[in-house]
């Protein structure tokens, strides 16, 4: 997978995300992609002071992420 399907597919999989995270005030967006494996995400929003942000960061944002794009490690969330 070349490193713009990879975008494109953490496009599609925040995109699955982003209608939950709008219901409750918040959003996300894709910072950058670092050597097809760490994507850098910015909760925004609502999520930015929630306290199970990190909990949504791992189990809902990195494993939809995975299912698109397996071969990325990990995804963290970048503070302004």
């Amino acid at each position: 997978m070349t490193s713009e399907e990879v975008k494109i597919n953490v496009e599609k999989a925040l995109a699955e995300i982003r209608p939950f995270l709008e219901s409750d005030g918040g959003d996300i967006s894709l910072v950058a992609i670092e050597d097809d494996r760490l994507v850098k995400v910015q909760l925004e929003g609502a999520c930015v002071g929630c306290s199970v942000n990190q909990m949504t960061l791992k189990s809902g944002v990195e494993m939809t992420i995975k299912k698109y794009a397996p071969q990325i490690e990990e995804v963290i969330n970048i503070q302004k």
